[in-house]
């Protein structure tokens, strides 16, 4: 797994302490191994040219707040010194944290990485090739495999069950999930649950404690670290106990194969290129910066003691997951768009099937739930 590491001049481990001031423990698991229970700390990012995120604390008195700081930077220190004499140490730029890792591909690590060089080769055809039937086949197979199958099915509805459809719809848009590229659906579930239980901590899969790249897709390359962290996959039994999904799980890869196939055999080429590798590669990074950037860029509207945010630019992109704050908030909801004007093109396909009589128990967030997870005195971090 490539690390980000950090410049030669570059400064570890920068806490700087506020005007006291108690919202929700919102604190890095770092952080949480050196505090003391008794003092209330909150943290925020903010982004410089080296992506780096600063820890800010926020203590009861001026006492404790120095009597922190000074423990924090002893142990950063003490961290940085015995990783510096082990070697391969790796400083994680966004994170602040040093890492060391003894990295050891799997064959699982190998595939994934041939098959996402291999779209981002198949892409660079792309304007070589150019002709306007392929591009409007990668935009409808976009809106198919990237909204139907991972946001609408793989997410909201699996992940999530944020509503119920009938087995046939449902099945439709996981297959339409599958062709995505992006892994069978009890695989992609399971990460997505755990990342939810772990959010933002050591164990969560794609965690941006470990830096911007790994959250938005070195994480992908080293299966054993997942495993290792999490476990193996036994929170998708809704899932695994279906044929049709451990079918899927068996036979996945051949699916976007034969998807290929005849894409190649109805357009040749220029087909191939838009309808499998700039599709697959655009989909692929609109749903990885949901896991990178909208933990790092944009605003909290919720207290939901970790680092989601929401982003209005993603939420264009990935068709309403870049409200991701609002869905941290309320993670059973179907809609994440909670304001009028935030778009979110799911949220409108779930209530259009809806009004068709398909999608229903539809789970949205009630008044008092708001009341709970909102910041007192109207308190944002951003």
């Amino acid at each position: 797994m490539a690390l980000v590491i950090s410049p030669p001049n570059h400064r570890s481990h920068t806490f700087s302490a506020l005007t006291p001031t108690t919202p929700r423990t919102l604190v890095g698991p770092i952080l949480r191994r050196c505090i003391l229970k008794r003092i209330k700390l909150s943290v925020t990012y903010t982004t410089s040219l080296q992506s780096r995120i600063r820890y800010v604390i926020k203590c009861q008195s001026s006492e404790d707040s120095q009597a922190l700081v000074q423990r924090l930077d002893n142990v950063a220190n003490a961290n940085l010194g015995s990783a510096e004499q082990e070697g391969g140490l790796g400083n994680i730029v966004v994170s602040n944290e040093a890492v060391r890792r003894r990295r050891k591909w799997n064959s699982l690590d190998v595939g994934t990485a041939g098959v996402i060089l291999a779209m981002h080769f198949l892409s660079v055809f792309a304007p070589f090739v150019f002709n306007w039937s392929a591009f409007w086949l990668a935009m409808a197979l976009y809106a198919v495999t990237g909204l139907l199958g991972i946001t609408l099915s793989y997410h909201r509805n699996l992940s999530h069950k944020s509503f119920k459809l009938p087995k046939w719809l449902e099945y439709s848009f996981a297959y339409c999930g599958v062709q995505a590229l992006q892994g069978n659906p009890t695989d992609w579930v399971s990460t997505h649950r755990y990342h939810h239980q772990f959010c933002d901590s050591e164990r969560d899969p794609h965690t941006p404690m470990r830096g911007f790249w790994h959250s938005h897709m070195n994480w992908l390359f080293d299966h054993n670290s997942v495993t290792e962290k999490c476990g193996k996959p036994n929170n998708v039994g809704d899932l695994e106990k279906q044929p049709f999904y451990r079918f899927i799980s068996k036979t996945y890869i051949l699916h976007p194969v034969a998807l290929g196939a005849l894409l190649y055999a109805l357009g040749g080429f220029p087909f191939l290129v838009w309808g499998m590798g700039v599709r697959i590669v655009w989909v692929y990074h609109i749903t990885w910066l949901v896991n990178s950037a909208c933990h790092v860029w944009g605003n909290q509207a919720w207290n939901t003691g970790d680092l989601s945010r929401n982003n209005w630019w993603v939420g264009l992109l990935a068709f309403g997951e870049g409200w991701h704050n609002n869905h941290h908030a309320f993670e059973y909801s179907a809609r994440h768009g909670l304001e009028w004007w935030q778009i979110d093109m799911t949220w409108y396909v779930v209530r259009f099937l809806q009004a068709l009589g398909l999608a229903t128990d539809v789970k949205l967030p009630t008044e008092l739930h708001k009341q709970r997870m909102a910041f007192n005195n109207s308190t944002l971090l951003t």
